[in-house]
């Protein structure tokens, strides 16, 4: 396995190496909806680039995380759908999210 492929031993420094940054869980979470095509997945997250996209895309395929399945339509149609093992993160991402909806707003009160 090179370098670059190579995961760490650790399940959450995997897990961060897998979903680095903020536009792969927010790919994840457009994918939980179903299968989605390239010019899709741009429009439901304003500001993505598609060197990004398809960075991260490619990345997600490598591990095993999203299939990308080809038509031969004209014009040619490419849709990106979660494997099983993407569907795995529905239930990390609804736990972030539960967790994130018990954070207050505003700054924090600090008690002496």
């Amino acid at each position: 396995m090179s370098a670059e492929s190579s995961l760490p031993e650790c399940g959450v420094a995997r897990f961060i190496t897998l979903l680095d940054g903020p536009w792969a869980t927010l790919i994840v979470r457009e994918l939980l909806h179903g299968p989605h095509r390239f010019t899709e997945l741009r429009a439901a997250l304003p500001g993505i680039s598609p060197h990004t996209l398809t960075s991260r895309l490619r990345q997600f395929e490598r591990h095993g995380i999203v299939v990308r399945t080809a038509y031969a339509e004209i014009p040619p149609r490419v849709e990106y759908r979660l494997t099983p093992l993407g569907e795995g993160l529905r239930a990390v991402l609804d736990t972030m999210a539960a967790w994130a909806e018990t954070v207050p707003d505003g700054e924090p009160t600090v008690t002496a």
